[in-house]
């Protein structure tokens, strides 16, 4: 009896289809690791990030644009909220240096001139922003940022590398009349141990 042509073992056939699908297949793999390698650095600091703790970093170097007499900028970042900074206009920013570059995780943003409410309404507070973040190769990355107008901490996530200063730029406020200025009662920054 004879097999029907399907069932028949096929014994010389050429093997140039199967090689020819294995190296489409090898080429195809080289292809998608070649385009998808920045974006598995990217992911690998992702998880890095959220695997860690946050560690407190402070600036070596502060500066600003302007400053309000008795609420200098070293005010927003000496620890404690119940001294502040103050910047009279919108458009004002301050500059913080860093002595090495680092991973910066987050910056944590205290506005106004108290967390007590009654005294955090006595002055006008931030609530738009812009975080220009230069790396130590020279490239910044800005990032906008909105802020509630409340008091207490407000975090923003960041996950840039290299960091080497910080410049927080004013772009909106609230409570800004005449004899009023922004204050701002402390900027946090962390890093990735």
């Amino acid at each position: 009896m004879k097999l029907p042509r399907l069932w028949r073992a096929t014994g010389g056939g050429s093997p140039w289809p199967r090689r020819i699908v294995v190296l489409l297949v090898l080429a195809a793999l080289v292809v998608a690791g070649f385009l998808l390698f920045p974006f598995a650095g990217n992911l690998v600091q992702d998880v890095r990030d959220k695997l860690s703790s946050p560690a407190p970093i402070g600036p070596v170097r502060t500066v600003a644009s302007a400053e309000v007499p008795g609420h200098p900028v070293t005010a927003a970042v000496d620890g404690v909220t119940n001294r502040y900074w103050g910047a009279p206009a919108v458009g004002d920013w301050a500059e913080f240096g860093f002595d090495h570059p680092f991973r910066l995780l987050g910056v944590v943003i205290h506005t106004g001139a108290s967390t007590n409410r009654a005294d955090f309404d006595q002055q006008a507070r931030p609530t738009a922003l812009d975080l220009v973040i230069t790396s130590s190769d020279g490239t910044t990355t800005t990032l906008p940022v909105s802020l509630a107008d409340q008091p207490g901490p407000q975090r923003t996530d960041t996950g840039i590398s290299d960091v080497v200063t910080i410049r927080v730029v004013i772009r909106g406020a609230a409570g800004l009349a005449p004899g009023r200025h922004i204050a701002f009662g402390e900027i946090e920054f962390f890093q990735r141990p």
